[in-house]
């Protein structure tokens, strides 16, 4: 390899130095530039295969999927297996090209020993940024700790269709408050520059939450409106304000065209529309699945030539249609070389600005790396704890005394830990690649769906690794691995002088054992019944109730744990709930029975200990719900951004509202959540009663804790708007800030929101526009429990604007 030549020259800017080394590429050269390869092929016992890796990175590699060094490898094991395949690619290829290490990082790194924060519903219930910042910023260093470079993450598919298996992944059903996660956590990831930092991935653009019938992959069920002003804003949020660099397809098809292959998505929208300049990845398998799944391609080299020309950059995560194939496709015409060309100048300008020429190899110290993996537990509990949402409470039950003396614990999470754990973690992971594999010698029947082929060597070495795995049960390796404890041995913790009776009573599912009677008699003899009921997040395999391949097209609380919270509110001791889910469950025929209840999500490692703190006043609950929760899954979509006129979003004047059965507003709406203390709102203020359309408003409102135990209330602030010809929602969320207040303190809370933050999309949709007219501002502590009111007129003339405008207004607390 060369180094007298300007891509050497680290001094070029990354773009320049991409364009360098682009002109001196051969074609199969750059192919391969946009695939990717999964590692196990590559590894046999003793480390790198060399004839396998000359075989499958002799032209060099893009990407390498990091997902495929699951089993029971350590950090130092994973830094050294990243450093072998990048030296072989930079001493033993022409040019010397080191590839992008990807992984998953939802809540956490996708390895062994990293911490598992929250699930990302979770995190989304804290309504706290800043917090969700620093986690991925701690990402950020420990993923580049162990040379993985690209994150895909976050997920920003703002889901409103609770049947949805894949909710848990969200940030919930509010597109403000999904771009406000977003940027923060495409922020951290990233860093002030990717010399140090990873890419970002978001995904899934676009519209893959709101799919045909709440399922998985099915078509997206949006207008072009909607598209953009609802499920494009967090992308383009993150664009514009974070730098976004990386950008994944949905799996679904929009408008009859699946985005794997659309290039009015991929291109006229992401690029033309949102002004993105980043790296578009495809989702595990996007190209085979528009021969083998969507039938629009007739076969692998059709569907490759497709995804490219559509705008889709590079292939995940091995070579299918791409690499070979579509160096044929370009040499046959069937694809246009300056669109080649186009998708590795990004993948190059990728690697120069993450620094990789300068540094392809990390350090190996297996005591740095597994202290750095284990960093942020303390993070993990906080997060944890201000994401615990308090729904109900009852004659302030909660917060329970530590002097009670016989407390029943009972249902299918009393005294499990794999629960807080759910798809996109690593135990959960380790046991769908151990299912695709079958865990024997060589069994390998999911490798050919991810595109690869197993030689007999790294077969072996992949089925004795894993073998030796899962001879671990989940839970044992949970708590081992992790220092988690079930929500029995929290309490336990903190309550030692208390008779704490465990009776599970019941499993997740009506299909598992139950013995209601046991848990019958521990609530009778009780003094209080903390029941932990809910879900089960999985990924493709198991008994689960959600999680990616695990669409509802009930969302009820399964029938058995009905039964349990029934039989045991029948004997009269008050029954505290403890719902842990990733998306909304419908729980109203069970609400009566409790006297209080908590939502937990799933809260990852420290998630029941940080309930613990909640049940017994150790943290005052402040977390907020980040979705709506129905009473009944016929109420699915149900949201807070319903337009005027439209769901629940009616007059009290309108004939035509509700259902016959059952009312038509939500059980708990987007934003509950109570506190043990209470918080007075003063009037909203304005700086004025006027606004140009070019300019900004000032609005303000004091908060004071009028109870006697601090607490955290998170201010939202929506508004309400009409438009001329167009139906806007009744009441969007603008703004939001997290406060902590001491008993008696009072703070205010000024947020500035700029007018262009309010456009939407005119009549034409050709651009968005603002208005003059009145708007409508409703602060409060949800969206339906509004606190103070104000009215101001937007004044001046219409305007139209280009791709820069506002999205996220700014708070400050006095």
């Amino acid at each position: 390899m060369s180094t007298n030549t300007p891509w050497t020259a680290a001094d070029k800017a990354p773009l320049q130095r991409a364009d360098d080394l682009l002109q001196r590429m051969t074609l199969e050269e750059k192919v391969m530039q946009l695939s990717a390869t999964i590692p196990i092929p590559l590894l046999g016992a003793d480390g790198l295969l060399e004839s396998q890796a000359a075989k499958l990175l002799g032209s060099g590699i893009g990407h390498v999927s990091a997902i495929g060094l699951f089993g029971h490898k350590e950090p130092a094991t994973i830094a050294r297996t990243v450093n072998a395949i990048q030296r072989f690619l930079v001493e033993r290829t022409r040019l010397g090209i080191p590839a992008i290490f990807h992984n998953e990082a939802l809540n956490g790194v996708l390895a062994p020993e990293f911490t598992v924060f929250p699930t990302a519903i979770g995190l989304a219930a804290t309504w706290n940024p800043e917090t969700v910042g620093e986690m991925a910023d701690l990402i950020r260093r420990q993923m580049r700790s162990v040379g993985l470079l690209q994150a895909l993450a976050p997920v920003m598919d703002v889901a409103r269709d609770a049947r949805w298996g894949r909710v848990h992944e969200t940030y919930g059903e509010d597109p403000y408050l999904v771009s406000a996660l977003s940027v923060a956590f495409t922020k951290g990831l990233q860093g002030d520059d990717l010399r140090d930092g990873v890419i970002a991935t978001a995904k899934h653009f676009l519209g893959y939450a709101m799919s045909e019938g709440g399922q998985n992959m099915a078509a997206t069920q949006a207008t072009a409106r909607e598209l953009r002003e609802v499920h494009a804003r967090p992308f383009a949020a993150a664009i514009e304000l974070a730098g976004l660099a990386s950008v994944m397809n949905s799996y679904s098809e929009v408008d009859g065209i699946p985005v794997g292959a659309s290039k009015e998505i991929l291109t006229g929208l992401l690029r033309g529309e949102l002004g993105f300049e980043g790296t578009v990845v495809s989702d595990y398998q996007t190209v085979a699945m528009l021969h083998s799944r969507q039938n629009v391609a007739r076969d692998l080299a059709e569907a490759g030539a497709l995804a490219l020309s559509a705008g889709l950059d590079v292939e995940l995560p091995a070579v299918v249609g791409y690499g070979p194939t579509l160096a044929d496709q370009v040499r046959a015409g069937a694809v246009a070389e300056e669109d080649l060309d186009a998708a590795v100048r990004r993948v190059l300008r990728d690697k120069f600005a993450l620094g990789l020429f300068e540094r392809p190899y990390v350090d190996e110290d297996p005591i740095v790396l597994t202290a750095t993996a284990r960093q942020g537990v303390d993070l993990a509990r906080r997060l944890a704890g201000e994401s615990v949402t308090l729904l109900k409470n009852e004659g302030s039950i909660l917060p329970l005394s530590p002097r009670l003396r016989r407390i029943a614990i009972v249902g299918p999470h009393a005294d499990e830990v794999g629960f807080a754990f759910p798809g996109y973690t690593y135990p959960v992971g380790l046991a769908m690649l151990g299912a695709m594999m079958g865990g024997g010698d060589g069994a390998m029947a999911g490798l050919d769906a991810l595109g690869g082929e197993m030689p007999a060597e790294a077969a072996a070495a992949v089925g004795a690794e894993f073998a030796g795995a899962l001879t671990v049960s989940s839970e044992d390796y949970i708590r081992q691995r992790y220092g988690a404890v079930s929500l029995a041995d929290a309490i336990r913790d903190l309550v030692p002088d208390a008779q704490v009776t465990l009776a599970r009573g019941c499993g997740v599912l009506d299909s598992e054992p139950h013995d209601l009677d046991e848990a019958v008699a521990a609530a009778a003899d009780a003094d209080v019944v903390i029941t932990a009921v809910g879900g089960r997040g999985g990924w493709f395999f198991g008994a689960t109730t959600e999680g990616e391949g695990s669409d509802s097209a009930d969302i009820e609380l399964p029938r058995i744990q009905r039964d349990l919270l029934a039989a045991v509110a029948a004997t009269g001791t008050p029954v505290v709930g403890v719902l842990s889910t990733g998306r909304p469950m419908a729980i109203a025929e069970s609400l009566p029975s409790l006297t209080a209840l908590a939502h937990a999500y799933y809260g990852g490692q420290q998630g029941t200990r940080a309930v613990a703190d909640a049940l017994f006043g150790i943290t005052n609950p402040g977390g907020k719900l980040p979705y709506s929760m129905p009473r009944h899954t016929g109420q699915v979509p149900i949201y807070a951004g319903q337009h005027h006129g439209s769901g629940y979003r009616r007059t009290a004047s309108d004939m035509h509202k509700g259902y016959r059965d059952m009312p038509g507003t939500p059980l708990f709406a987007f934003g509950h959540g109570l506190s043990y203390t209470s918080f007075e709102y003063s009037g909203a203020t304005l700086s004025s009663s006027t606004v140009e359309s070019t300019g900004s408003v000032e609005i303000s409102v004091t908060v004071k804790n009028t109870g006697t135990m601090g607490g955290d209330e998170v201010v939202q602030l929506y508004v309400g708007d009409t438009a001329t010809g167009l139906t806007r929602p009744a009441q969007e969320l603008v703004g939001f800030r997290r406060i902590s207040l001491a008993p008696g303190a009072a703070r205010t809370v000024t947020f500035t929101v700029r007018m262009d933050q309010l456009c939407y999309l005119g009549l034409d949709r050709t651009s968005y526009i603002i208005e003059p007219g009145p708007i409508d501002v409703l602060v409060g502590s949800s969206s339906d429990d509004i606190r103070a009111r104000a009215r101001f007129e937007v004044v001046g003339p219409t305007i139209q604007l280009g791709r820069a405008r506002s999205y996220l207004s700014e708070s400050r607390v006095e």
